[in-house]
């Protein structure tokens, strides 16, 4: 009992974040980079959510989703980008035990929601396009907020057990993460015990949530374009298109690094695909998906330009005074 306490134990009570090692030059052009990309993600995500709740017209399940996936987007950004920035510039290289298991369940939980949310708006769309007569009884106030309610719980209660697992392991002395912020193979990889349970444990829920909410999502768009191709009329087939491209770009860019992220059997050796893919994941999709839904979505660029026209209208009428 007593050799089991000790063995529980770490020695390690604070880790180190090497980021991107490099040039003087080079890293300040990424911590440029980041900070750039932070503040409009922050900006263009609060917008979207604004936008939505500002507009009766878009007051509908699919815009309920793009409000629940913003909102994750800022989080998601939030809990990565300012760390990545003071590893960067070196200024905040170091993170307690505690911290960095925090940062890693919450970007995990995060991943893992946005994954359930993706396959809950393309499911969406199938209802929308495929059953439009039944889609205000299928698709309906309640079953919409259950859904959303569904992706944020499965989420992060399927990350909880990896992170009581992590929270068991052992550190004998090793503490450098090669990494901008902590991950489950960062603490895999440090480990002087067994990782064997957390590494299959991590991979079968990746497969749970990654490979489940990907087939649902494939599903539905072979139902989509299977339906759309049946559409007789160019002008309805191409506003069916219109309103699920928006989410087809956004399910593809993320779908892609999940998997390379995580549906695999091992974590050792990947530090550098990870970092690489992470910085895609965590930093620079955050900012696309509002930029995405905006420019490829009608109903949305309409509603941006009443509140710009209506902005500028009230300055002028400020300015008149």
């Amino acid at each position: 009992m007593a050799g089991t306490k000790i063995r529980n134990q770490t020695s390690v009570q604070d880790f180190i974040l090497l980021g991107f090692p490099g040039a003087w030059y080079f890293r300040m052009s990424l911590a440029v980079l980041f900070s750039l990309t932070y503040v409009l993600t922050v900006i263009g995500n609060i917008g979207i959510i604004a936008l939505v709740r500002t507009h009766p017209q878009l007051h509908t399940p699919m815009y309920f989703f793009l409000c629940n996936l913003s909102f994750l987007e800022i989080w998601l950004t939030t809990t990565s980008a300012p760390k990545a920035i003071g590893v960067t510039l070196g200024t905040s290289q170091t993170i307690s035990f505690t911290a960095c298991l925090m940062q890693m369940y919450i970007l995990v939980s995060l991943g893992a929601t946005e994954c359930l949310l993706l396959a809950a708006m393309a499911y969406d769309r199938y209802l929308a396009i495929c059953h439009p007569l039944r889609y205000s009884v299928l698709m309906n106030n309640t079953i919409t907020a259950q859904l959303a309610l569904a992706s944020w719980l499965g989420g992060f209660l399927a990350v909880a057990l990896v992170a009581a697992l992590i929270s068991r392991l052992s550190f004998c002395g090793a503490n450098i993460i090669n990494h901008f912020f902590c991950l489950t193979e960062s603490w895999i990889v440090l480990s002087c015990t067994d990782t064997h349970v957390i590494e299959l444990t991590t991979f079968f829920l990746s497969i749970i949530i990654v490979i489940f909410s990907c087939k649902i999502t494939v599903v539905s768009y072979i139902c989509i374009i299977s339906t759309i191709l049946r559409i007789p009329s160019t002008k309805a087939w191409q506003k069916a298109f219109s309103t699920c491209s928006a989410h087809l770009i956004v399910v593809t860019l993320w779908f892609s690094s999940c998997i390379i992220l995580f549906v695999k059997p091992s974590a050792q050796n990947t530090q550098d695909l990870n970092k690489t893919v992470n910085i895609f994941n965590t930093i620079i999709t955050p900012l696309l998906n509002p930029f995405v839904y905006t420019l490829r979505n009608k109903e949305v660029k309409e509603a941006l330009g009443k509140t710009v026209r209506g902005t500028f209208s009230g300055f002028r009428k400020v300015s008149s005074y």
